[in-house]
């Protein structure tokens, strides 16, 4: 038997003991050492998701955020042994349908689909706020030397903004907006930097003031500042960013990266809105030839953004403020959810070490 945290209901959880999964074909149990919370987790455990059926059923483990070692394979595994320190992912695809034939394994097309192989850990299918859970070796990757779990818990969180880069691309000694410096926007002004970006972070409070720590080139506090963008533009030389991450969630975020960015720039919707239906500025986008990307998780970049913390291009470390003990997960909760002392990053720590 193990601790988790189990959901009986929307907004019905806690500590309890369940069994201890059996790692099968292609699988291996991981002990989980560090899990941080996302902002998609709250309204996983409040029900707000359930339309969308994250959860599927009751009773469910949530959580998808995590890092661990391999305590146990599963038939034919080879890919890993016994001991290795591994980073997981949320979304492991069929492996069969073309969009994961073709990489986007975030995209499958048997989503949702567990007879299929199809995991997405945390939503779909038992998560990490447990003290052990099983994972199929496709959403696992090793984790360098100098890189600690709890660094490692956060890959899933960088890679979300790798894929946005990648979908954008970094225009070389170019100008990077991102509106919102949350943790994934704020890895995104990091590696933006770190290829070679001049980058502008727009925010307010202690989470602009950490994205200025962390290296954001300019800062804008949208509470101070009474006309956004034209503060970008004329920060980016008056033709406007080579590329923005809207990062925030709101209407006026979206509105202002496509407005900042220059002719034939590039947009990356990144968070992920309560609603469907958002007012963008159609006519400047066609003008202007701009493109309006959406990017959704973090196919094939963990083992990148593991090796760029390893080699200290971007700082994982300084975004953990607080951390906590499995038994203590309402507390870690409410400390990430009303941003207690400044909370960022938020990790638990399954087996309490």
């Amino acid at each position: 038997m193990m601790n988790a945290i189990v959901m009986t209901g929307p907004g019905e959880y806690g500590l309890q003991k369940v069994p201890v999964p059996r790692p099968r074909k292609g699988e291996v149990l991981v002990k989980i050492r560090a899990v941080a919370i996302c902002g998609s987790d709250p309204k996983v455990f409040d029900g707000s998701y359930m339309g969308i059926g994250w959860p599927p059923h009751f009773p469910f483990i949530p959580g998808h955020e995590f890092a661990g070692k391999v305590v146990e394979l599963g038939e034919g595994v080879t890919k890993f042994s016994v001991g290795d320190r591994v980073a997981g992912e949320a979304h492991c695809g069929c492996g069969e349908c073309i969009n994961c034939m073709e990489g986007r394994y975030n995209l499958c097309l048997n989503y949702g689909k567990p007879e299929t192989g199809h995991r997405h850990y945390g939503f779909t299918y038992q998560g990490a706020y447990a003290e052990y859970n099983t994972y199929n070796v496709k959403a696992l990757t090793k984790i360098p030397d100098n890189v600690t779990y709890e660094e490692a818990s956060l890959a899933d969180t960088a890679g979300t903004a790798l894929q946005a880069i990648k979908l954008t691309g970094i225009a070389p000694c170019g100008y990077t907006l991102v509106i919102g410096p949350g943790p994934i926007g704020i890895f995104a002004m990091q590696i933006a930097k770190a290829i070679g970006s001049r980058t502008i972070m727009v925010g307010r409070r202690e989470r602009l003031e950490l994205a200025g720590r962390l290296g954001a080139d300019y800062l804008i506090n949208y509470e101070q500042c009474k006309d956004v963008v034209s503060r970008v533009r004329e920060i980016a030389g008056g033709l406007g960013v080579h590329q923005a991450f809207e990062c925030a969630g709101s209407d006026s975020a979206m509105q202002q990266c496509v407005l900042a960015a220059r002719k034939n720039g590039k947009v990356a919707l990144v968070a992920l809105p309560a609603t469907d239906l958002h007012m963008l500025p159609v006519k400047t986008m066609v003008m202007n030839q701009i493109h309006v990307i959406g990017s959704r998780a973090n196919p094939s970049c963990t083992r990148d953004v593991l090796e760029m913390m390893s080699a200290g291009a971007i700082n994982a470390r300084d975004m953990i403020t607080h951390t906590f003990p499995l038994q203590d997960f309402e507390t870690a909760m409410q400390t990430f959810v009303r941003r207690i002392d400044g909370a960022m990053k938020v990790v638990v720590c399954p087996n309490n070490d």
